[in-house]
């Protein structure tokens, strides 16, 4: 009897162990579970409240004016620095002329393919509001670049207040010319919504301040050529033989001046202002055909509009005092969908070494 006994308070004992074990077991795994299940919920209200770079890669094209040029090549120095910087897929692209309706053709491909975001630098802001808008009715995020008069898009970047640049580009013309005599003006497309908006504003302080200057032949249109900006600038010298100044606004424009400048021998009497590159405007500085350039570092630029368009796609909030990565983008001004840097960059012979591009 009492082994018998003995048995049954031995099993009993193995029972209790048995059941507490099984217990323990559940109560771990629920544990296990409800943690499992937080995580997932606050990885999944990540996603929702902003992506982080190393979250996910987007695809950005970059929709240039004309290809091949020395502007957008060096844009692409600073593409390349921001791929490398966050893994994104960057690149440029763009038609081989600067034809509107042949970069409404590259922008309807980038959109059958899908691409997450797209910069446009428009050579007619109208031309691309259409197919901007088709764009971002297949949810593509649209930044522009030198077209402030862009109504489709999420946001134009602009490396400054383009009447202030024209302002400041008549500035310094004034001031060589003395504030009296003939000047004329160039300009890539007469549809360069940039372009036009520094000539007017150009145009708009001379009479309001430099009364004994006046404007010839105003807004010659270049095509992005710098050979038709060679032979308009022959048409005005036989034309108007008193112009002494020349105001360019396409990166084209004040080396195709520059060279008929040279040809007739009229280096010390004739005054040359406007955007282009070291690159392109060394020997003309050099020679002293061309005075003064100004430019933003295009790619500045470029690092700039790929940041912004990824700030867009992440969700975060774009408003005064934003800032992106590179020089003379900090502190940027909004107003709507318009925002304003100050990089602009003044260069003449002295300090043309600066700059290797």
């Amino acid at each position: 009897m009492k082994k018998i006994l003995s048995v049954l308070l031995a099993c009993s004992m193995l029972a209790g162990i048995l059941s507490g074990c099984s217990s323990e077991s559940k109560e771990t795994k629920a544990e296990t579970k409800a943690e499992t299940t937080a995580e997932t919920t606050a990885a999944s209200a990540g996603e929702t409240t902003g992506k982080t770079e190393s979250d996910e890669k987007y695809t950005v094209a970059i929709v240039v004016k004309i290809m091949g040029i020395a502007w957008y090549d060096r844009m692409q120095v600073g593409i390349d620095q921001f791929v490398e910087d966050t893994g994104m897929d960057v690149y440029i692209t763009g038609a081989d002329t600067a034809d509107p309706a042949e970069q409404v053709a590259v922008i309807e491909d980038l959109i059958a393919q899908g691409v997450d975001a797209m910069v446009v630098i428009p050579n007619s802001t109208e031309a691309v509001e259409t197919v901007l808008q088709k764009a971002r009715d297949k949810g593509i995020v649209v930044v522009t670049h030198e077209a402030t008069d862009v109504k489709n898009a999420d946001y134009d970047l602009e490396a400054f207040n383009n009447a202030e640049y024209g302002q400041h580009l008549m500035e310094l013309l004034a001031e060589m010319m003395d504030g009296e005599g003939e000047y004329t003006t160039f300009l890539g497309a007469l549809t360069a919504t940039s372009h036009n908006e520094w000539i007017d504003a150009e145009v708009a302080l001379q009479e309001e301040k430099y009364p004994d200057m006046s404007v010839v032949s105003s807004k010659n249109e270049t095509t992005e050529d710098s050979e038709v900006a060679y032979q308009k600038t022959q048409e005005i010298l036989r034309t108007y033989p008193n112009v002494k100044g020349f105001l360019g606004s396409a990166m084209a424009d004040v080396p195709g001046v520059a060279r008929a400048i040279e040809e007739q021998g009229l280096e010390d009497s004739t005054y040359v202002v406007g955007t282009c590159l070291v690159s392109t405007a060394e020997q003309y500085l050099e020679s002293g055909a061309i005075d003064k350039i100004t430019f933003w570092d295009p790619a500045d630029a470029g690092y700039a509009l790929a940041e912004l368009c990824v700030k867009v796609l992440n969700g975060e909030e774009i408003s005064d005092g934003v800032s992106l990565t590179p020089d003379g983008y900090q502190n940027l001004t909004v107003n709507g969908n318009i925002i304003n840097g100050s990089a602009w960059i003044d260069v003449d012979k002295d300090n043309m070494g600066d700059y290797d591009f």
